[in-house]
């Protein structure tokens, strides 16, 4: 079913990434410059690194009135938290992320041409700012996120930080082609074989 134009907004104007353009007055050329702090809603990141929930974000963003709706542009700045793709160290850093975005009237044009998801939307005189937020710090952050671009990584031996070992750091390990062989004669090895002939042979000779 369509949805009634005439409906009541279904945002809510309390939450902080919900912001209320009404002083604009749908002037094309009318802007307003607002500059606060919110805090970062759940799941805002990927899998080893991304924003706490609850975490404040920076948000420094200036709204203009145009012919088809509101645009937000400006930046938001957000404390990150995560692991090292590599050593697995604990990682704290910061992201700032430019935003853009026009929110459609519903009665545009553009409202009217766009499907549904392809244009963010007003209701009423409200956007809700937390989709962009989403998008632009997700798309932001590393895959592979890095305590230090040449991090070594951990020992493939003893699974130690690479970087917390001294220089030349190896682990001894047995040569494979021998493994069958030692398996079939008790795990000795060539050294303690030959010695054991050898006691044998004496042995014979008495």
């Amino acid at each position: 079913m369509p949805e009634n134009r005439n409906s009541p907004p279904r945002l809510d104007p309390r939450k902080p990434l919900v912001l209320d353009t009404r002083e604009l007055g749908r002037r094309p050329g009318s802007m307003r410059e607002v500059r606060f702090p919110a805090p970062a809603p759940e799941h805002l990141g990927i899998d080893l690194i991304g924003v706490p929930p609850g975490a404040e974000i920076e948000l420094d963003l200036r709204l203009e009135s145009v012919m088809e709706g509101v645009l937000v542009s400006g930046t938001a700045t957000a404390p990150l938290v995560g692991e090292c793709g590599r050593c697995l160290e604990p990682i704290r850093d910061s992201l700032t992320v430019d935003l853009q975005e026009l929110f459609a009237y519903p009665d545009s044009s553009t409202d009217a041409t766009a499907d549904e998801d392809e244009i963010a939307r007003m209701e009423g005189d409200l956007l809700d700012l937390e989709p962009v937020l989403r998008d632009a710090v997700v798309l932001a952050l590393p895959l592979t996120p890095l305590c230090r671009e040449d991090c070594p990584g951990l020992c493939a031996g003893c699974g130690e930080r690479l970087a917390d070992l001294p220089e030349g750091h190896t682990h001894d390990a047995p040569d494979a082609r021998w493994a069958g062989l030692q398996g079939l004669l008790g795990g000795t090895t060539g050294t303690e074989r030959t010695d054991r002939s050898a006691r044998t042979e004496r042995t014979e000779e008495k």
